[in-house]
């Protein structure tokens, strides 16, 4: 089976800045690919890459088995895209900012009110776009480029900037769309908790550089999370989880022990209170994006 997007050795430059290096993505159809990496790390530039808005070289950059650059338009036509922030017009309500990119895609009316229901924008296509709140305008963004019915779409950072609500609404339909609607997506983002909320798949990129690719299963093994314990005296607890081959650790007077079950947890807590230790709270802790790339860099 072809791969929705298959990138080969991909390099970009701007001037003597390697921004993209020997990137290979390996997308699967009807996956939400999480691509993931700080700010800068090259997200953008690989995705204006993917919808030819910047130039590379033959046999680089695949969309569904087909070379990007000998079949373009045919490419293309297979895409929808949300880069940076939604090309809307302010002073035109959601139905006519949907009416007149129907337009301009020779694309019947009718389509609009599909993707403005399926958006969940119906109640507030009169409302003028440039009153909409900031996840408003995300799913606005995104009904626009699903207006072609395309089968793959490229978000990037379409949670940026959201509060909570606006959050999980993006989440949702991102969901609703690969499950219900069989969209591949590649969501591009700095934050790695909501892409394991959403992706099938993840990629992290740092410095241009494709540190990792896989399944969300084989991100959460590299990511499981350490169980914080809240005691004093912290030293103490440390040589007691020690002798009881709890494998614990100290840093900072901050005691973690590894993820196991929540009856290996209960256990730990016994023996602390058991030798008069006062235990104030005992949690899960997941590695954050930053320690998960100093992770990844020290393991390569």
């Amino acid at each position: 089976m072809n791969l929705a997007i298959e990138t080969r050795g991909l390099n970009h430059y701007f001037g003597q800045q390697h921004v993209v290096n020997d990137l290979s993505l390996q997308v699967p159809p009807g996956s939400i690919y999480g691509f993931l990496g700080p700010n800068g790390a090259g997200k953008t530039t690989t995705i204006k890459i993917l919808l030819n808005l910047l130039q590379v070289p033959r046999d680089k950059v695949f969309i569904f088995g087909k070379d990007l650059t000998t079949h373009r338009i045919e490419s293309l036509a297979r895409l929808g895209s949300l880069v940076e922030q939604p090309a809307i017009y302010s002073h035109l309500t959601g139905r006519e900012n949907m009416y007149n990119r129907c337009l301009l895609l020779g694309i019947r009316r009718e389509r609009a009110e599909d993707m403005l229901q399926l958006v969940g924008l119906s109640d507030a296509a009169r409302k003028k776009a440039g009153k909409y709140s900031l996840g408003m305008k995300q799913r606005l963004g995104i009904g626009l480029a699903l207006l072609s019915d395309p089968e793959l779409l490229l978000l990037d950072e379409p949670t940026n900037g959201l509060d909570p609500n606006g959050i999980i609404e993006i989440r949702n339909l991102l969901i609703k769309l690969a499950t219900e609607h069989g969209k591949t997506i590649l969501v591009s983002s700095h934050l790695l908790a909501e892409i394991e909320r959403t992706a099938t798949h993840v990629g992290i990129i740092n410095k241009g550089r494709l540190l990792f690719q896989g399944t969300i299963g084989d991100l959460q093994q590299l990511s499981k999370p350490v169980v914080e314990i809240d005691t004093n005296p912290p030293s103490r607890a440390l040589e007691i989880l020690q002798e009881a081959g709890f494998a614990p650790q100290l840093t900072e007077q901050k005691l973690t022990i590894p993820y196991r079950s929540p009856e290996d947890h209960a256990e730990a807590n016994r023996l602390l209170v058991a030798a008069g230790l006062a235990v104030y709270a005992i949690h899960p802790m997941r590695k954050d994006l930053e320690h998960l790339f100093l992770d990844i860099t020290k393991n390569n």
